[in-house]
């Protein structure tokens, strides 16, 4: 540490003020979305120019190499290095100039491609380049692996669309580059065009044959007859050339109208060489998936997460542009083979079907065996004339090793993704991985193709370019490296010198913690490295422009740190599993990084790859605490259904104590609770005691209201409203008694022994509905989810898979009740917060259709409320909380345009009214206020909680 010491000391004399050397920082920034962990000693994110020079002098001075990063989505191993990491996503983000005239941008590294495309949108104009992590990674990032996306066919690479670069040099020498010419630099450019010179032959015969040949560096741009152009040849340098301060960057016209053709296949192969007829269409993409990844969709996310696609086992979306794309897409299908077609012109259709696509390298991080699927083969290409003779020999490569895998990719220009289940954990894996390495690369190179295709070489491939290049081309690519960065100081291990492509794996150093696990993880045959290392580094937790829909990660949305997002927390967790940088589950970094997740499973549904972080926070809490003392806030918010039940005797005392001037602000510091939080009120009458008291209406079908102790205790009119509603649709309604308890608090806590012991008892009792066929509707959504999720992975029993199936939501019952009518709400306007569990675990999708099909106009939010309950009420969480809910939902109930705004969870209409003037309504309160107009009335003829004219008072 007393090195790294030394390192942070002159960064800081040298006015570098952002650097972090703590393990925690170390850990998050070891990997990328590849299979390599490098440990960084430092890393800094600078914020301006001379940061940059400063950190590049230091480095220069202390022999220190330096590796620059954009979102580290990487695939490849080029976004880590073993000295200095410089993060441009931090402050060096903004979009500098925009030239709508002249259609170009200047912008600094750090910026989001999507940033940039939301900025240029009012003027009709794009980036072109767009690969599928396009709503996190950078245009850095992009300039350094000469990135594509899907619709390069119709925009080109990155390089095609960066006239003008701004780098610094590995001797901290300013390099300015535009297409026909450059500024600085003025004796190494010289020297560039004597190598470029000496060598015509080999660059102009084994370079540029392709538009996908992305492997090695690009001097095809430095021929005569291209120009020089230095900006095309340091574009795709990985950052070993110079690291990029500032870009100008070609925008192009937004198509006005954009059609899709799927067309169907009988397999893979097919479907690839059914790509040159269909390239004579001019397409701006051209993409193939298989039956694989559609298969993996469904399971994860229902069959109604995939639209109806045409007959077949394969397809190719095939993307047309202009007025004429809908008679364009019928004359393209007249003219290939495909066994089945659709022409797709729905906007919102075809965004869906686009997903699937730009999900696909997250859903193949699990092969169709079971076992994780590995990056590290991941981007080849070949001509696309060559794709189907290609793929068929791959398949054959990969069965005679035994693994199984999901291609998919840029069929038009011959680029393929794959993930395979390397046995990179088991004795010798790692020589069977360099073994398919090195005959997957002879087999792209008798199909003239290229190790990479879109993602670069990094560390997954260097080591490799000898397949493709002879001798001379190799030895050039040093000699250019030389020219730029005589002293190897950046990005090393890559292109020129390169590692061996079998170190520095993340995985084989991985062990599963001795400890015995409180949580089943069944899908991953309990073994948490493997748990741990499902994050494959996809980023898609960064997304900066997360819509509606889309949860995961809102701490990281509110603070823009690595450690904060749903990868960094993992990364982590394996470092966990390795004992290196995090020794034990109490390790102060691994808490750190921990604090801030809100465990509001979004990233349960979001992440491609099901991270659970909410169940892995738990699982930390359990192993550290156990026979421990706990924080105050794991006994207070904790134990909440307990106090809950004891303040209900004598709730009037309950809630005079806790609104008592000089006692509030002491119970919410014995509480651990922030003292800006309310203390909610303790209903008078319970929901269980109003329902003893009232009159059951017999006669209906059997529903078992599964009653929390929010709702009990806090909120019973929403149960009142709920029970109303049941009724009136032809349900009889029983309720769980109080001794019936889903255990939340005690899950978020980590108190999973006792979880354990509740869920146990409940599911237990719960279990003889589920046995009869009886349904059993949740009111509180997280408790809802506990029964659907939670409980199987804790308890692991045949009751609790029951139990689980058996339990819906209110929107679902009703919606699978298909002889009910709902109320009406034609005209009402309603905002949509659904709570994140429910988003996660239930999906909410039921509930907009149905709303939908009332006549209700829904504007549905993404993101989290912020409250995530035990999170935004504890001491130090406060501003996170708020800042989460300044993402989406605060500045959605600014807005004066809507009737209702709805709130399923507790959390979510507590947290509306600690911050706004705004009440939220569940669903039931929602249409029990509706009631009426269907010339029904509610329960034992008492009025609704509400009146529906009324929906956006304060009242409480």
């Amino acid at each position: 540490m007393n090195q790294l010491d030394g390192l942070r000391r002159q960064l800081n004399r040298a006015g570098v003020a952002d650097v972090h050397i703590d393990k925690g920082s170390r850990a998050a920034y070891s990997s990328d979305a590849s299979l390599y962990r490098v440990v960084p000693r430092a890393v800094v994110m600078p914020r301006s120019l001379d940061d940059v020079i400063a950190t590049l002098t230091v480095a220069g001075a202390t022999g220190v190499p330096i590796t620059a990063r954009g979102a580290g989505t990487s695939v490849a191993g080029n976004a880590v290095g073993p000295g200095i990491v410089l993060d441009f996503s931090r402050h060096l983000n903004r979009v500098l100039e925009i030239d709508p005239e002249r259609r170009l941008a200047k912008v600094q590294p750090g910026v989001v491609q999507a940033q940039l495309q939301a900025a240029v949108a009012p003027y009709g104009l794009r980036f072109g380049p767009d690969p599928s992590t396009s709503t996190r990674c950078t245009i850095g990032g992009m300039i350094g692996n000469d990135a594509c996306g899907s619709r390069s066919l119709g925009y080109g690479r990155t390089s095609d669309n960066v006239p003008g670069l701004e780098l610094l040099t590995g001797t901290g020498q300013l390099l300015r580059t535009w297409t026909d010419g450059a500024e600085g630099f003025d004796s190494g450019r010289t020297r560039l065009r004597g190598l470029i010179d000496r060598n015509l032959a080999a660059i102009r015969t084994e370079l540029g044959t392709f538009g996908r040949q992305i492997s090695g560096y690009a001097l095809q741009h430095a021929l005569p007859e291209n120009g020089f152009d230095l900006s095309r040849v340091l574009v795709g340098s990985e950052g070993t050339l110079g690291i990029v301060t500032e870009a100008t960057v070609r925008l192009v016209r937004a198509p006005d109208h954009r059609v899709l053709v799927a067309l169907g296949y009988e397999n893979i192969v097919d479907a690839a060489a059914d790509t040159p007829p269909v390239l004579q269409h001019g397409p701006t993409a051209c993409e193939g998936l298989d039956s694989r990844i559609v298969d993996v969709l469904r399971e994860r996310r229902g069959a109604s997460a995939v639209p109806d696609l045409p007959q077949g086992k394969a397809w190719l979306f095939v993307e047309l542009c202009g007025e004429d794309s809908v008679e364009r897409a019928r004359r393209l299908i007249k003219d290939v083979a495909a066994i089945d077609a659709r022409i797709v012109t729905a906007p919102g259709e075809i965004s869906v079907l686009w997903r699937i696509r730009e999900d696909g390298a997250g859903l193949a991080g699990r092969a169709p065996s079971g076992e994780p699927a590995w990056a590290g083969w991941e981007d080849a290409a070949v001509p696309p004339a060559r794709l189907a003779s290609y793929l068929r020999e791959f398949d054959e490569l990969v069965d005679d090793f035994g693994f199984t895998s999901m291609p998919f990719g840029h069929f038009g220009e011959g680029c393929v993704h794959v993930r395979l289940d390397f046995p990179l954990a088991a004795e010798g894996g790692t020589h069977v991985f360099r073994d398919f390495l090195e005959q997957a690369a002879a087999l792209v190179a008798r199909h003239g193709g290229s190790l990479s295709g879109e993602h670069g070489d990094g560390r997954a491939r260097s080591e490799l370019l000898p397949h493709l290049y002879s001798a001379r081309l190799i030895e050039l690519f040093a000699a250019v490296k030389q020219i730029f960065d005589p002293d190897g100081l950046l990005n090393p291990g890559v292109l020129v010198q390169p590692d061996k492509i079998d170190a520095s794996l993340r995985v084989p150093s991985a062990k599963a913690p001795r400890t015995q696990l409180a949580l089943a993880y069944a899908n991953d045959n309990g073994d948490f490295s493997r748990v741990v290392h499902r994050c494959t580094g996809v980023g898609k937790c960064r997304s900066v422009a997360q819509g509606a829909g889309v949860v995961m990660c809102p701490s990281y949305a509110a603070t823009r740190n690595e450690k904060d997002s749903t990868r960094g927390r993992a990364r982590l967790l394996q470092e966990l599993v390795n004992s290196e940088l995090v020794n034990g589950w109490a390790d102060p970094a691994l808490h750190d990084a921990l604090d801030l997740c809100l465990s509001c499973k979004g990233c349960a549904s979001d992440c491609p790859t099901g991270i659970d972080m909410a169940s892995y926070k738990s699982e930390v809490l359990h192993q550290t605490y156990r026979r421990r003392l706990r924080p105050r806030t794991h006994y207070s918010l904790g134990w909440l259904p307990r106090w809950a039940r004891l303040a209900s005797h004598v709730p009037r005392l309950a809630n005079r104590l806790t609104s008592l001037r000089g006692v509030r602000p002491l119970a919410l510091w014995l509480a651990g609770v922030d003292r800006r939080r309310s203390i909610p009120r303790f209903a008078e009458q319970t929901l269980r005691a109003w329902f003893g008291k009232a009159e059951v209406r017999p006669g209906g079908k059997p529903v078992v209201v599964f009653v929390d102790s929010f709702t009990d205790h806090f909120t019973p009119e929403v149960g009142k409203d709920l029970i109303r509603v049941l009724e009136q649709a032809g349900f009889t309604p029983t309720i769980t008694a109080p001794t019936v308890c889903c255990g939340l608090p005690w899950i978020s806590t980590g108190q999973l022994d006792a979880a354990k012991r509740i869920l146990g008892r409940s599911v237990g009792t719960l279990a003889a509905a589920a046995r009869k066929g009886i349904p059993i509707v949740g009111i509180e959504p997280s408790c809802t989810a506990v029964l659907r999720h939670d409980a199987v992975e804790l308890l692991d029993s045949e009751e609790a898979r029951a139990v689980a199936a058996s339990v819906k939501t209110l929107g679902e019952l009703l919606t699978e009740h298909t002889d009910w009518t709902p109320p009406r709400l034609d005209g009402v306007r309603v905002v949509a917060q659904p709570h994140c569990h429910h988003h996660a675990v239930m999906g909410w999708d039921t509930d907009e259709r149905l709303l939908v099909s009332s006549g209700a106009s829904v504007q549905r939010l993404g993101g989290c409320c912020g409250l995530a309950g035990n999170f935004g009420a504890e001491s130090g969480h406060y501003n996170v909380s708020v800042a989460v809910a300044e993402q989406q939902l605060l500045p959605a109930v600014a807005d004066a345009t809507y009737d209702a705004v709805l709130a399923d969870g507790f959390s979510c209409r507590t947290q509306l009214a600690d911050l706004t003037e705004q009440r939220g309504l569940h669903l039931a309160q929602l249409l029990a206020g509706h009631l009426g107009q269907n010339g029904r009335s509610g329960r034992r003829g008492e009025k609704s909680g509400h009146d529906p004219k009324d929906l956006r008072t304060n009242d409480c």
